[in-house]
């Protein structure tokens, strides 16, 4: 997990989110979250920590981290892709997944139908598609529909630096699955986190998250 995706994660969690430090503990027994860049390190063991994730039902979640991932690393991602219950990224690396993939699109509703339905080993939990693209909305695949979501409006001129965004909205989406909220409020906390840090230099944040 990066820095910013980590820091996000337990600044929401931190603060009147959750009630037990051991709670915290019990619940991340349930999730794994990888980037797609440890693949250029050590696919052998991204796709250990995957299928063991999978043989134990926890929750498997990887973020496609950029574009040259999809390009370079395909083999050793696409032996990942069966037990990926929930993927991310953003529309330049979802455009690229697409075009390796050939799924002759271009239509990111579509490329998130598509990577959904791509096979999965574990049949308990399904695939979640998570494709954020900037200002525009944020959509959604899941076994039964693709959804598009709103990102929070801000002020262009109050945004201070975007880096870090996309794993700030991964840590937000993250703090809420954690405790089985509804997908939808995963997504609002996701938007929250990321247009927090836009707003600040560097992977920072105020001392306390004004999300409810």
């Amino acid at each position: 997990m990066s820095k910013s995706c980590w820091s996000t994660l337990n600044w929401l969690i931190s603060h009147s989110i959750v009630h037990s430090t051991l709670f915290i503990a019990a619940e991340w027994e349930h999730m794994v979250i990888i980037q797609g860049f440890f693949l250029t390190v050590s696919p052998e063991a991204v796709l250990k920590v995957a299928s063991q994730a999978s043989a134990d039902n926890k929750i498997f979640s990887l973020n496609l981290s950029a574009p040259f991932i999809s390009q370079f690393y395909k083999e050793p991602m696409m032996k990942v892709m069966p037990y990926v219950d929930i993927l991310f990224g953003n529309e330049t690396e979802a455009a690229t997944f697409a075009r390796e993939q050939g799924f002759e699109t271009e239509d990111i509703k579509e490329i998130a139908r598509k990577t959904q339905a791509l096979p999965k080993v574990n049949p308990k939990r399904q695939r979640i598609v998570v494709f954020t693209q900037g200002k525009d909305d944020t959509i959604m695949a899941t076994e039964n529909e693709v959804t598009s979501f709103p990102v929070l409006v801000s002020d262009q001129s109050e945004i201070v630096d975007t880096n870090g965004a996309g794993d700030a909205f991964v840590g937000g989406f993250l703090s809420q699955l954690v405790y089985d909220r509804p997908l939808t409020e995963c997504i609002r906390a996701a938007h929250y986190a990321a247009s927090v840090i836009i707003k600040r230099s560097g992977c920072t944040f105020p001392e306390k998250p004004d999300f409810h």
